[in-house]
């Protein structure tokens, strides 16, 4: 039996997608606990607004792969929200299989991403079609100002104007961003209420709960004292109709 001791190994073409297109970079998902705190609020406010539209996708931080078969095609943004597909869980986009691009997406800049986030990503975001790109500095140190917002026109991306407390209007998904002492918040306009997480939705709803409970109580009490003293008032009169005939009769 002859043997090929000059055989070559050819490397085989993996047939999961999982391992052409990984989940994970190894990358941290964001810059410090500060940006995660707020980064995790807003995903969970934005998912709670929209939690009524079945076909609105609201992710984070999920590798986004823009190019079929080159999974060097990939950026992953902080926020990102995505119209008409669906919510169902995945472990990366891919704009192949999804038909479209997001529509939205956010960036937490800071020390290190601030100048990609202004160049490379707008770039790449503008010439993949995203309609609203906005950027986030949870420091202050980095942007100027430290929120800010651009709007895809003919495919180029002009600044979003800021209102006159600095928000950042979204057109794509109607919401206002804002910051608030030192804080990102966000605003719709159309609801005329500004967004909670599930947690924070649950709390004001008990403390609704509890206010009206506080009223129907001190209501009660009111009707309760009211009513006491109407009769009080009855059983004064009674008695003092009582004197009255009792002077007549004596006379």
């Amino acid at each position: 039996m002859q043997t090929h001791t000059n055989r070559r190994d050819i490397s085989y073409a993996p047939t999961d997608t999982a391992d052409l297109y990984p989940d994970t970079d190894g990358k941290p998902m964001a810059a410090s606990d500060l940006h995660l705190e707020i980064l995790i609020w807003l995903i969970q406010a934005l998912r709670e607004h929209f939690a009524d539209t079945p076909d609105t996708y609201v992710s984070g931080d999920i590798l986004t792969y823009y190019t079929e078969g080159n999974p060097r095609d990939v950026v992953a943004p902080d926020v990102l929200v995505s119209f008409g597909i669906g919510k169902k869980r995945r472990h990366t986009y891919k704009v192949w299989e999804e038909g479209k691009v997001p529509d939205f997406v956010m960036e937490f800049s800071s020390k290190t991403t601030y100048q990609n986030d202004l160049t490379h990503k707008k770039a790449l975001y503008a010439a993949l079609g995203i309609s609203n790109y906005l950027l986030y500095d949870a420091e202050a140190l980095y942007l100027s100002p430290p929120l800010m917002g651009f709007r895809l026109v003919a495919g180029v991306y002009v600044p979003i104007e800021p209102g006159a407390d600095g928000c950042i209007h979204s057109d794509v998904i109607g919401l206002d961003f804002v910051i608030e002492e030192g804080r990102l918040r966000v605003y719709d306009p159309m609801g005329g209420e500004w967004l909670q997480t599930p947690a924070e939705a649950h709390a004001a709803r008990a403390d609704r709960e509890a206010i009206a409970r506080q009223q129907q109580h001190a209501r009660a009490e009111t009707a309760e004292a009211r009513a006491e003293t109407a009769e009080a008032e009855v059983e004064r009169l009674r008695e003092q109709l009582a004197r009255l005939q009792a002077r007549r009769s004596g006379e």
